[in-house]
């Protein structure tokens, strides 16, 4: 793998994490991702379901996880069941993980084969109470293909039509959303990635350049550090683009006097970075566009400082929309008599969220009716869009909730101060 990969300890350490929140006699089943087809015998590239590999650290397709804590035999308290390999394998595809590999790589003494998977989980099942199944119950999911997990759930309800089932994902959303250090370091890694990528590019961009030759230099920084490529498909916005929230044909040619909006962030070992910068294309902000790029500046560092242990998300995202507010009134694109009528009158120009969980997935799990807590890794992203003047302004970082103090900002020496990008671009 290109990633260096955690100790199996803290898969060891998360694994009893969740089996503590199980119902007394549960048996909990996890399935990696599919490998998807796009057509004819193209396929998309394999990515590891998120939870799996939290339980396991295994980056290999085919794989099942299976934890019975009560079960009599203590071999099989704790299961995983891998892709057996062979020659023709070996030659076509390269290298599987053995049994020992995957032991070392997890922890897990248990290692079975895959296709022993469906006999040795009908002889466990029927002595259980519960069965945990992993649905995707994130906020924002709308998935309309059957997945793994999916078959994997239909047929085990036809084999124990009368067994109880309980959902994995309440468990894993409250576990998943607080990181251990070593989770943490895996996140710093990526922003350092992301670092390298965006100094690459302020001394690449000037009029004339196109938004895709932009997306390759981020593109080959990730990849020559050891990265998997970008967590998210990148945006890269030049001009009117910045105004359209997820924009990614990043196919125009930018221009003199454009600003240039950069959504892009790197993973490495399946764990994300999520940064924003927006930079002039020219190398010199307009006086209009420094306006509002300090009016974002100073929203975001000041939402930053209330994310603190406690915190309720509803309550912080109030918060943010006073503070814009008041921004908007001085950058005079609101009256105050507006404001006084609609709280929410600045959505006009800042309509999305300004901030979400970070982690294996780039919106990653959460409960958002819990108060925050340390350890918790969140984004800060305020924007301000302005299509009739043709460009808008959005900043964000990656910040680690301390329980004590101001979070600790992943990103801060990735630049952001606008002095100091018109300096770096036009060095």
């Amino acid at each position: 793998m290109k990633y260096t990969p955690l100790p199996a300890s803290i898969f060891s350490q998360h694994r009893q994490r969740f089996i503590a929140q199980l119902k007394p006699n549960s048996i909990a089943v996890f399935n990696s991702n599919d490998i998807y087809p796009i057509s004819a015998d193209s396929t998309l590239p394999f990515a590891q379901h998120r939870d799996l590999f939290y339980l396991t650290g295994i980056d290999q397709e085919e794989t099942i996880l299976v934890l019975y804590p009560h079960a009599k035999n203590p071999a099989q308290r704790e299961m995983v069941f891998v892709r057996e390999t062979n020659k023709h394998i070996a030659v076509w595809e390269g290298h599987k993980l053995t049994k020992e590999e995957t032991t070392k790589l997890s922890g897990l003494e248990t290692v079975l084969w895959t296709n022993e998977f469906e006999k040795t989980f009908l002889e466990l099942a029927k002595n259980v109470d519960h069965i945990y199944i992993n649905t995707n119950e994130h906020y924002r999911a709308k998935v309309e293909t059957q997945t793994r997990e999916d078959r994997f759930i239909d047929w085990c309800k036809k084999q124990f039509p009368k067994h109880t089932y309980k959902k994995s994902n309440f468990i894993l959303q409250a576990l998943r959303s607080v990181k251990d250090p070593q989770e943490i370091a895996q996140i710093q890694h990526a922003c350092n990635i992301t670092e390298k990528g965006f100094r690459r590019i302020l001394s690449f961009v000037k009029p004339g350049v196109w938004e895709h030759e932009i997306e390759a230099e981020f593109a080959h920084e990730f990849l020559r550090n050891r990265s998997k490529g970008f967590a998210y498909t990148p945006i890269i916005a030049s001009g009117a683009n910045s105004n359209v929230l997820h924009y990614i044909e990043n196919c125009r040619q930018c221009k003199l006097g454009d600003v240039l909006l950069l959504d892009v962030g790197a993973e490495y070992g399946n764990y994300s970075s999520d940064m924003t910068r927006t930079i002039p294309v020219s190398g010199q902000f307009t006086t209009r566009q420094r306006a509002v790029y300090d009016a974002v500046l100073k929203v975001k560092n000041e939402a930053t400082q209330l994310l603190q242990p406690g915190v309720l998300w509803k309550k912080f995202h109030k918060e943010v929309g006073r503070l814009m507010s008041s921004a908007l009134v001085d950058l005079e694109f609101l009256t105050k008599k507006e404001v006084n009528e609609n709280v929410e009158a600045y959505k006009k120009y800042f309509m999305h969220g300004t901030s979400h969980h970070l982690g294996l997935d780039t919106h990653d799990y959460g409960l958002l009716d819990e108060p925050i807590q340390a350890n918790m890794v969140f984004t800060v992203e305020p924007g301000i869009y302005v299509p009739k003047e043709g460009f808008g302004i959005r900043l964000e970082d990656d910040v680690v909730v301390q329980s004590s103090g101001a979070p600790k900002n992943l990103m801060e020496n990735i630049p952001i101060d606008p002095d100091e990008i018109e300096e770096l671009m036009n060095t």
